[in-house]
């Protein structure tokens, strides 16, 4: 696993509403932890871009609502640096459902997705439509 390229600032905690990018069925998702979360002790896992998380399904079909499933966030409003100096910022919090062998559920991806994602999971670069 390569080394992220830049400093990817960690501000989506437990609670926080993210929109669904794929097509696997589920609309809105509620982030209910981190994994392999490491946090300061008795605090919330913050996570970013490129992070799995465990997530509760808000809105979609009735095969996915209430469901926990696993998702990796592949855009986020606050902005992360790259090493050449510049700020990347997208306009919502997104993510995509993964399997327990992180492969997508999905077989498209609506939006862009952040090159840091392709990095930490290759097997993601398939499904992309546009990579920032």
């Amino acid at each position: 696993m390569a080394g992220i390229i830049g400093k990817v600032s960690k501000t989506l905690i437990p609670g926080s509403i993210l929109t669904c990018a794929d097509n696997s069925g589920a609309k809105t998702l509620m982030i209910i932890n981190k994994i392999g979360k490491s946090g300061r002790r008795g605090g919330l896992a913050n996570s970013g871009i490129g992070d799995i998380v465990m997530a509760s399904v808000k809105t979609g079909t009735p095969a996915y609502r209430k469901k926990k499933v696993r998702a990796i966030i592949i855009r986020q409003k606050h902005p992360l640096r790259r090493k050449n100096g510049i700020h990347v910022r997208f306009e919502d919090n997104a993510a995509i459902l993964i399997t327990e062998s992180d492969l997508p559920v999905g077989t498209e991806v609506k939006g862009a997705m952040a090159r840091e994602v392709i990095e930490k999971n290759i097997k993601l670069a398939g499904i992309a439509s546009r990579v920032v």
